[in-house]
């Protein structure tokens, strides 16, 4: 069963996959400061590095799956050329040069930036929103300069300058958020100054006897986890964005990873921090939990930038685990999947990760596959034949991956104990081929995203948190909702779903749509989009499960938070920030 969840990508990111250190705790080196060229970034016009891409003509089934599920035809669609930077028009950076003189002070004459791809790749994140965007060379409003400071007195010194000359200041990590959470507002006539924080990468010291790292904000996870696995630790938080996302952006918005069923989300995860404000640093120690008031850890977290620049976060480490394991899973229907991630929730069983996919999102699973030969041929037919004689419908099959870690007679036991549990809901093991798979290619779906927006095609996500009891009928809602508007649109679409992050409460449902754009690509995005989100909130779910609020899902926080809460949270922002300096607007105004 070795292909049944591969997808395949050239030169795919991908992380080290954890090893067992036998030097636990040894002199490690620390990684030089990098100098401003050095800073990675994703491409201006999509998500990832130049080079890496998804092709399809090596899945036998998928061309199939896209011209049923959106009427694209794979095999006369012509791809879109490459976006050229050299078509776009760039609007002048207005930054004074007292302020460009304050700043090359701050942190040095080669960490300021005018140059306009620069400013262009540090306007917009990733949403489809963004990306349709920039393609179009729709920039409004972009940063007038950039700057890269290397430690947290340079951030001090530039947020000090961007406050005399009452300027605007928006934080970057990696630049992945899919929210609108990082572009500035377009009618802003003040100066915006753009905060790399790429330099600040550096895991800066681990406490072994309680299990907490001190780690620069602005590494990335490829960046922190190499330096944490050098030394035997690993962070456990690996979101969708991995590779291009750092460790301040997942504070900021609030985050979380593949494996939170074990460590938790990064609110979780996260026990300390520093955040340079105007009157000097905020600083949250590294306390396992504290009765001080108003948790200001947590005001800090998802605040998108909002209270002031993130520099050094304290998160718990764990040791590398000595055998780590993904097992697939078929259950007959999406609700005894449902009912199976519910039932482990609750029992003593404690996995890594728990996921389960709709029929939907299992069959584009099957899709994406590399034809299978010889023996793993005759296997996946075998295990088909099966189950179809034992009853089961193979177009409601849903497919799940469970996650186990630890000592090898751990790992045996939590799987033992979840098994039980899989089987009394109708589960069938498929083994761990599938899980490799998913485990290689976890973080290459991004690209997907692009292939189809290459071809006029949209793909994007919406993902929301709601309590066990009410998910089955958020799932169904969303689905409705999404199918409504392409029926109103008259546009054949595809929405799919998997649940993940499995709390004693309840769980995350992942929403996934697609649809080929008309003459109105952002207008008809803006319709299903806001009929999914609204679904989520008519129905008992929350607005998003760890994407952030931003600009995208703003509209919908007073019907989540109630219109006290947003006042609350209005008046948290303006006291802290009243002259509106620290990313306004985002969040709410």
């Amino acid at each position: 069963m070795t292909d049944l969840a591969e997808s395949d990508l050239d030169d795919a990111d991908q992380v080290p996959p954890p090893v067992r250190s036998t030097t636990a705790d040894a002199q490690v080196t620390t990684p030089p400061v990098p100098t401003p060229a050095q800073v990675p970034h994703m491409k201006w016009w999509g998500w990832g590095v130049d080079g890496v891409g998804f092709h399809w003509q090596d899945k036998p089934a998928f061309a199939a799956f896209v011209q049923k599920a959106v009427g694209l035809d794979l095999h006369t669609a012509q791809a879109l050329e490459q976006p050229s930077f050299d078509r776009i028009t760039v609007p002048p950076s207005v930054a004074p040069q007292g302020l460009l003189r304050d700043l090359r002070d701050a942190v040095g004459e080669d960490a300021v930036s005018l140059d306009d791809e620069s400013r262009v790749v540090h306007t917009y994140g990733k949403s489809l929103r963004d990306l349709v965007r920039v393609r179009a060379g729709d920039l409004p409003r972009v940063p007038d300069v950039v700057v890269f400071p290397a430690d947290e007195a340079a951030v001090q010194a530039v947020v000090a300058a961007v406050i005399a000359a009452d300027a605007v200041l928006i934080p970057f990590g990696g630049g992945s958020n899919i929210a609108g959470s990082l572009e500035p507002q377009p009618a802003e006539t003040r100066p915006v100054v753009s905060v790399d924080l790429g330099r600040l990468r550096r895991v800066l010291d681990v406490d072994a006897d309680s299990g907490l790292a001190r780690i620069q904000a602005g590494a990335l996870g490829p960046d922190l986890e190499s330096q944490l696995q050098e030394r035997g630790w690993t962070i456990g938080h690996f979101p969708d964005s991995f590779t291009h996302s750092s460790l301040g952006g997942w504070v900021a918005t609030r985050s979380s990873g593949m494996q939170s069923d074990k460590y938790g989300d990064i609110a979780d995860i996260a026990r300390g921090m520093r955040v340079v404000r105007p009157d000097g640093v905020l600083v949250i120690r590294g306390i396992p939990s504290a009765s001080t008031g108003p948790s200001v850890r947590e005001m800090v977290l998802g605040s998108e930038g909002r209270l002031g620049v993130i520099t050094e976060v304290t998160v718990q480490v764990h040791r590398i685990p000595a055998k780590r394991v993904i097992h697939a899973y078929f259950y007959p229907t999406w609700t005894a999947g449902l009912a199976a991630m519910q039932a482990i929730a609750a029992s003593d069983a404690h996995p890594t990760v728990t996921r389960v996919s709709d029929a939907r999102e299992t069959g584009f699973s099957l899709a994406t596959s590399k034809e299978s030969k010889g023996v793993q041929k005759l296997l996946t037919r075998g295990v088909m034949l099966y189950l179809k004689r034992r009853g089961w419908n193979l177009d409601d099959v849903c497919l799940s991956f469970v996650g186990y870690e630890g000592e090898a007679d751990h790992v045996a036991r939590q799987r033992k104990a979840t098994e039980r549990v899989i089987k009394r809901h109708g589960g069938f093991s498929l083994g761990t081929g599938p899980g490799v798979l998913y485990d290689q290619k976890k973080f290459d779906t991004p690209y997907l995203r692009d292939f189809l927006l290459d071809r006029g095609t949209a793909g994007d996500v919406s993902e929301t948190a709601a309590p066990w009891s009410r998910l089955n009928s958020v799932h169904d809602a969303v689905i409705a909702a999404a199918e409504g508007v392409f029926r109103d649109m008259d546009r054949t679409g595809w929405v799919m779903c998997h649940l993940s992050h499995s709390y004693h409460s309840g769980a995350c449902l992942y929403f996934t749509f697609a649809f080929v754009f008309g003459d109105d690509p952002i207008g008809e995005y803006d319709r299903v989009k806001s009929a999914i989100q609204q679904a989520f909130i008519d129905n008992g779910g929350t607005l998003s499960h760890h994407h952030g609020v931003g600009l995208e899902h703003a509209p919908w926080l007073e019907q989540d938070i109630s219109g006290e809460g947003v006042a609350v949270m209005r008046g948290l922002f303006t006291a802290a920030d009243p002259g509106a300096h620290f990313n306004p607007a985002k969040i709410t105004r």
